[in-house]
């Protein structure tokens, strides 16, 4: 930077535009979130859906599912079509729309879904290519300061993770569901006007597309995406015409095709020749075990704004030293974990070097959120029909973030070492399908409920979890052998 030029801490002031937007993006993100599962759930007495609790649990899973998914594409058409600048700004404007959806207030279910399609498709346009910029920002080789401004980035996400659920979850109270969509709504355009009003402080950085399509590619995208719109248009209505069509069986339809694509590039990757050498066909094993704890992990993890927020209003005393909160107020419990803890687990792992591997780290997540639900297991029993404290949850949550910061800081660390040299770039989407796979699938475990007790289901759920990480320290060593891993360096993001 030239000398007496403005800074953010140090960093391109262009770094502050985009901490701001990524900030009021998380805010409407996790504000809606905080809310969505008890909003499908409460009657149309209350102004709700009036879905059951398995059916709302299960939608958010796949919506959580498929914000991840359409990362993927997202990444691609900034790539090839729009560059990184303009999908961000395309993409903030969809979720806000999506949002002001969300917040008309009729009763038709309709503006719902049509705001929760356009807030998947705006943030797969969105997510991805805010920390594109990010890393734009610094000349090649300003790998040291790259890190700090990522680090910095990222706290933008937490400090607007921390904050939505308790000004939603108050401005939602007493039903008033829609004016909680609505300040997701508020939000997301503060962001956008952050990000337009900023735009000069980028220095051009994704302007333009790094590999813009050709004129016979961009008709070949037309007609592949006009062919597979029109695919799903006629399949659903089909299906709805058959009269066999429910949101239920929908979940279920998504899930079963979120694994199936998942095993299907699995077995593309290892059956294929893709002149891959022995060693990363060995490699690539080995990340289909870390994948699978992973996926695990987010199952139950992102429980959270669904089975954790059910509980928290139905079974908690709503009440921190002496001060009612909202059910949706338990969701800032993570974020502020998260910001206390980060700096505690980062100067660990330095400390601890190669004594702790990676498949280790994996391990001890594992165990460590099937301990958090061996509590709430206890806390469930001890409720009852009735209420426990909502410390309970303060202390699951408090153990999920040990976890968490065992697990996520390596993951694409780890994808980025792992994957074949021909696939580096799309093994990193890889990795944010595991979110997607934990997510959808941990959506229709509640259907575990109709069976089990709510203690049960918590323990079902825990020994999962903890018997796959016993695993993975059983066979840690098999593990780091084909990894490759005896000298590696500690992976930090």
């Amino acid at each position: 930077m030239a000398k007496g030029e403005r800074t953010f801490f140090g960093h391109p002031w262009g770094l502050a535009t985009l901490f701001g937007t990524e900030m009021w993006e998380r805010f409407s993100w996790y504000g809606l979130r905080a809310i969505l599962a008890t909003f499908l759930a409460a009657s149309p007495v209350h102004q709700g859906l009036g879905m059951s609790q398995e059916t709302a649990q299960a939608v958010v899973g796949v919506y959580g599912a498929l914000i991840y998914l359409v990362a993927l594409p997202g990444g691609w058409i900034a790539d090839r079509i729009l560059g990184a600048r303009r999908a961000v700004l395309c993409g903030g404007v969809l979720i806000m729309l999506g949002h002001i959806s969300m917040a008309v207030p009729v009763t038709s279910p309709f503006f719902i879904w049509l705001g929760l399609s356009l807030i998947v498709m705006g943030t797969g346009l969105l997510k991805p290519n805010m920390s594109v910029m990010v890393g734009r920002l610094y000349p090649e080789g300003d790998d040291g300061r790259r890190d700090a401004g990522f680090s910095l980035f990222y706290m933008s996400i937490n400090i607007g993770a921390f904050f939505a659920p308790i000004v939603v979850g108050w401005l939602a109270a007493g039903d008033r569901w829609h004016l909680g969509f609505g300040a997701a709504a508020v939000g997301m355009a503060l962001g956008l006007t952050q990000y337009v009003w900023g735009g000069r402080h980028l220095r051009g950085v994704g302007e333009r597309p790094g590999h813009r399509l050709s004129p016979a590619e961009r008709r070949h995208f037309r007609l592949v995406l006009a062919l597979g719109t029109a695919a799903a248009v006629i399949g659903l209505s089909v299906w709805v015409a058959t009269g066999t069509f429910t949101v239920d069986r929908l979940t279920i339809v998504i899930t079963l095709i979120i694994l199936a694509v998942t095993v299907a590039y699995f077995a593309y990757l290892l059956l294929g020749s893709h002149n891959l050498t022995q060693d990363e066909r060995i490699r690539v094993k080995a990340y289909i075990w870390l994948f699978v704890a992973a996926s695990i992990f987010w199952m139950i993890y992102d429980l959270a704004p669904s089975k954790l927020l059910f509980f928290a209003r139905d079974h908690t005393d709503l009440s921190l030293f002496g001060i009612k909160i909202q059910p949706a107020t338990t969701q800032s419990f993570n974020p502020l974990f998260i910001m206390i803890f980060v700096p505690v687990f980062a100067a660990l792992w330095v400390k601890l070097g190669t004594r702790v591997s990676t498949p280790q780290k994996f391990g001890f997540a594992l165990i460590t959120v099937g301990v958090s639900f061996v509590v709430m297991a206890v806390a469930a029993a001890l409720a009852g029909p009735g209420r426990v404290s909502v410390w309970w949850l303060v202390l699951v949550y408090l153990i999920q973030v040990f976890g968490e910061l065992s697990l996520s800081p390596v993951g694409l660390s780890v994808t980025t070492k792992l994957a074949p040299e021909a696939f580096k770039g799309q093994m990193l989407g890889v990795w944010f399908i595991s979110f997607a796979v934990g997510d959808s699938v941990g959506g229709q475990t509640g259907r575990l409920s109709r069976v089990l007790s709510e203690p049960a289901y918590y323990l079902v759920l825990a020994v999962m979890a903890i018997v796959a990480g016993v695993v993975l320290f059983m066979f840690t060593r098999t593990l780091r052998v084909m990894m490759a891993e005896h000298h590696a360096p500690p992976e930090m993001r």
